[in-house]
């Protein structure tokens, strides 16, 4: 039989046994042999029960519950079937069948995963058999609605270095070229008295006043008032960001405001400022009805208003779910491109990818651009990180990248708390969507794109996802950083950094070149956009043959060659090298020109 899919990149072993607070009950279960617990991880309880799994049949075994994970292993069987699952992937706990249910393994539970994959366990029917089960899944999956902690708070996991300095705002301003004669830092949110969804460290048009940006505040939603985002050193045109103008129904104006986009587009001396924002034309007309809007051709005659048509968070939301079901369990091939067309999930990547691509190409062309959608934390980062990873060969270095989703994700509010629902049982949240999956898939669609322009690799961006979901670290808990602050983060929680940082040689791409003032623009075309099959089939094992591209395998094959020329090279030189031979060197040497070629010619391409 073969095994079940077993989580691709799940960290090493990390300490041993439940902690020594564990309780009696824990002290009596069977010892938990093949997964190493994570210190700070107990054991809650182990029960006998029948895995039915959707690739193989039912599967006898016994399924053990921590504080952290779901861990199934199967009994009846030399093939070992497995499943290791982080609590906080769990979207949903749901009874199947009754007391009464008729048929095999037809009462049981059935678990809703944020990862594309559900599971179904099935249990004897006698008396309440799955009630302790179902009530300890539920409680520590949902911590947050049973007043107990994440996970991520409770982990005594220990790294040598702290993750959580990784991005220093300052640092990273300094890098960019600010602050500059146009430029200046304000520390005006410095206890979150402005905006409380935005960072304490803001960069602002130099000519700006403290009294201007209160003034401005008042005229933008959440009170996001435009801010920078990126400096091109060169030709010093910027990328702002910020939440939709208060218009409203009657067309308000804020002259203040209409000053202060002029401060932006003054600040490197080009003739029109081009607003994006990333809505569909119609939504904005109609987010004036609940007293949001855009700017107006008459207010701001400076700028250029332009519309992305990117849709909103329940059409993503929608999207996803679709792709869902027809990614797992079964993929049919027989209508796959049909099916894959109706969940428009590529449609909308290539909509975020060739509004991106026009924000990069606008200030690579020197002019200054603000970037909005309603609240300025969704369509709003996806837009300015992937034009600033387009634009910025920095961002595109495994610690680059880390400061770029500390920076313009974390840091700037994007709710992660809202957007995945960490600890909290209410799956059918409106609030719920996959707009950093949508981002980290759009950064996966460009490393596919340029595979020598990226130091990480795809398994990076699939821990990252995976940790997204976990609440094993703390980097993505919470809606904003006023949040984190007042929840000691920083202090009682691990980073995410940490442990990608502490073995970084797992996420490097072999193949990268690095190339310092290329700007890569990737086509946004539905014929040139693929499915990331990796992460979203990742779940069903027969798909695994098909994971490595054949242009992957070339390039490793040519990688070996390589190291072969090399060795052999390294050899002749030694041999060339040794006294007591001198004839034998003279024969040599007219050879060893030849490798050296060829090593010429391969590392062409690297």
């Amino acid at each position: 039989m073969a095994s079940a899919p077993i989580a691709p990149y799940n960290s090493s072993p990390l300490g041993n046994s439940s902690s020594p607070n564990a309780s009696r009950e824990s002290l009596k279960m069977e010892p938990l042999a093949d997964v190493a617990m994570l210190p700070g991880e107990e054991r809650v309880i182990d029960k006998d029960i029948i895995y039915i799994c959707p690739f193989n049949a039912a599967v006898k075994g016994k399924v053990f519950i921590t504080n952290y994970r779901l861990y199934f292993k199967n009994t009846d069987s030399e093939t070992p079937v497995i499943l290791d699952v982080p609590l906080g992937v769990i979207s949903r706990v749901e009874k199947m069948g009754g007391a009464s249910s008729r048929g095999e393994n037809s009462y049981g539970l059935e678990i809703t995963c944020k990862d594309m994959r559900n599971l179904r366990f099935a249990l004897k029917q006698e008396g309440h058999s799955r009630r302790d089960i179902f009530e300890i899944i539920f409680k520590y999956a949902f911590p947050l609605s049973h007043g107990m902690q994440l996970f991520a708070f409770l982990s005594q996991e220990k790294y040598e270095e702290n993750g959580w300095n990784v991005y220093e705002a300052m640092e990273e301003y300094r890098r960019q070229g600010v602050p500059n004669s146009e430029w200046r830092v304000t520390f005006i949110n410095k206890n979150y008295e402005l905006c409380d969804t935005y960072p304490t460290i803001l960069v602002v048009p130099y000519k700006a006043t403290e009294e201007d940006l209160k003034r401005v505040a008042t005229f933008r939603s959440r009170c996001r008032i435009p801010v920078l985002s990126w400096f091109h050193k060169e030709n010093h045109a910027v990328i702002t960001r910020c939440s939709q103008p208060l218009v409203g129904m009657s067309g308000k104006r804020n002259k203040d405001d209409e000053r202060y986009l002029d401060l932006i587009r003054e600040a490197n001396g080009t003739t029109k400022l081009t607003i994006y924002d990333a809505r569909p034309n119609v939504n904005a007309v109609a987010n004036k009805a609940t007293g949001g809007g855009y700017e107006g051709d008459d207010a701001y005659q400076n700028a250029e208003l332009v519309f992305l048509d990117i849709h909103n968070i329940h059409v993503m939301r929608e999207s996803l779910k679709k792709l869902k079901d027809i990614v797992y369990p079964g993929v049919e091939e027989s209508h796959w491109l049909s099916s894959l067309e109706s969940t428009h999930w590529l449609e909308h990547i290539k909509l975020v990818l060739s509004g991106a691509i026009q924000v990069a190409d606008k200030v690579s062309s020197g002019s200054s651009v603000v970037v909005h959608c309603s609240d300025g934390w969704d369509r709003t980062a996806q837009l300015t990180s992937l034009a600033m990873l387009m634009l910025d060969s920095y961002y595109r270095t495994l610690r680059g990248f880390q400061v770029l989703l500390e920076k313009e994700w974390i840091s700037f509010g994007h709710k992660f708390a809202s957007r995945i629902g960490h600890g909290d049982k209410n799956h059918a949240d409106q609030d719920r969507s996959p707009i950093f999956v949508q981002f980290i898939d759009c950064v996966w669609q460009m490393t596919k794109q340029f595979p020598t322009a990226f130091e990480f690799n795809e398994r990076l961006l699939v821990v990252i996802l995976d940790h997204l979901y976990s609440c094993r670290f703390g980097t993505f808990l919470y809606n904003c950083e006023s949040a984190r602050e007042s929840n000691n983060v920083r202090v009682k929680t691990v980073s995410l950094w940490s442990f990608v940082n502490r073995d970084t040689s797992l996420y490097i791409n072999p193949f990268y070149t690095p190339e310092s003032s290329c700007v890569l623009y990737p086509v946004a075309s539905m014929r040139h956009l693929e499915l990331w099959v990796t992460y979203y089939i990742r779940w069903n094992p027969r798909i695994q043959h098909q994971q490595q591209s054949p242009v992957e395998q070339r390039y490793k094959e040519l990688l070996a060659l390589r190291d072969q020329y090399l060795k052999k090279l390294e050899e002749l030189q030694l041999s060339d090298s040794a006294p007591s031979s001198t004839h034998l060197t003279n024969r040599s040497t007219p050879n060893a020109a030849t490798p050296n070629q060829h090593i010429t010619h391969l590392q062409t391409p690297f």
